[in-house]
């Protein structure tokens, strides 16, 4: 192999790749990165088994030939080279790959490439498009309710689900359910699949076009893959049945708030300061005379108690939440104004922005004595 090719591509795709990179790994060809040279493109590859990514980009090819370097020297070496042009040429009999940029010169040794698992695209599959702002917009608004404990795999993952022309994402760990719904531009066939938040994240880390995109979504079997610009995305999905999430939202409410999106989010991080050191990071809130009282209060440390304005409808009501569960929401719903909807203290609450019918949040309140 001898190419060379502009350091800001070669730069972007090892980003792209390096994700899928293993860091853990009894296979030492998996913490490589994959490079294929031909017809004046340069393809890198990154796989653990469980994700894998492929970018390509333009470079000149003098000799293609395909290589496996190490993934952790290679992206370090590639973002600190001080050219804007960079040079590979493989030496294959002393098994090394010379790389230079201006005056710097680095031999990496090689890892055998006839062992790594080139990924394969998915053939004869099931497929639809999206646009890649509303697949970021599912993902970002739900993905972080997935469990991070991997004894319940199957909420370790969110739930897309597809019927014709409106798609949803739904994400739970049981105690916190966030729905977002959204319509393609496409008529597409019904189907359910359960995506690790893993890839969910490392999707909507790549989803950033400044202008949109047509995602292709494939899927086979155990498999999905996303397809859009220069980048491939494979994954294996979750096997297993996601629950009815219709029956944990609450049909009806006695009690609806409406609070200013920033006023609360930073009233509840300042009183959750003292409730971190807690098991639970518990904050109560109290509803009445069109007020919100946070309250947390730490034996070993004090009490916090802050009051924001509200519009209240309906009972008056005492709870008390995980204050991570509150203030992850709060994050994410780029809304000024939210609807907080309650019943008693013990039933599950919505919390929803005031101008998107189509994202809902669903949390369950903590048993304090």
């Amino acid at each position: 192999m001898k190419i060379s090719c502009s350091k800001e591509l070669l730069t972007h795709a090892v980003q792209t790749v390096q994700k899928a990179v293993a860091s853990k790994t009894t296979l030492p060809i998996l913490t490589g990165i994959y490079l294929s040279a031909a017809d004046g493109k340069l393809e890198l590859q990154a796989t653990d088994y469980e994700i894998g990514i492929s970018c390509t980009v333009d470079a000149d090819i003098e000799e293609p030939g395909t290589i496996v370097l190490s993934g952790r020297y290679f992206q370090e070496l590639v973002r600190k080279l001080p050219g804007d042009t960079i040079q590979i040429i493989s030496q294959q009999a002393e098994k090394t790959i010379q790389i230079t940029s201006n005056s710097a010169q680095f031999n990496l040794l090689l890892l055998p490439a006839e062992e790594f698992p080139v990924l394969n695209k998915l053939q004869g599959e099931s497929s639809f498009v999206i646009k890649d702002n509303v697949l970021r917009e599912l993902i970002k608004k739900t993905v972080f309710s997935c469990a991070t404990d991997e004894a319940r795999p199957i909420f370790t993952g969110a739930l897309l689900e597809i019927n014709q022309m409106n798609a949803k994402m739904v994400a739970t760990n049981t105690h916190r359910l966030a729905l977002k719904q959204d319509t393609l531009e496409k008529n597409s066939n019904q189907f359910k699949m359960i995506i690790p938040a893993k890839i969910l994240n490392e999707l909507a880390r790549l989803l950033v076009s400044e202008h949109p995109l047509d995602v292709w979504v494939s899927w086979q079997k155990n498999q999905v893959s996303f397809s859009f610009d220069n980048v491939y995305i494979k994954s294996r999905l979750i096997e297993g049945q996601f629950p009815d999430y219709n029956r944990v939202i609450p049909e009806n409410f006695a009690t609806l708030v409406k609070l200013n999106t920033d006023y609360f989010l930073d009233a509840v991080e300042r009183v959750s300061l003292l409730a971190r050191d807690g098991e639970y990071n518990v904050i109560r809130l109290c509803f009445k005379n069109n007020m919100v009282i946070i309250n947390s209060n730490n034996p070993d440390i004090g009490k916090a108690c802050e009051t924001v304005e509200a519009e209240i409808e309906g009972n008056e009501l005492e709870i008390a939440f995980n204050a991570k569960y509150v203030t992850d929401i709060l994050k994410n719903i780029h809304s000024d104004k939210l609807v907080f909807s309650l019943n008693t203290p013990l039933s599950p609450a919505c919390i929803k922005p005031v101008d998107d019918d189509l994202y809902t949040y669903v949390i369950t309140p903590v048993r304090t004595s």
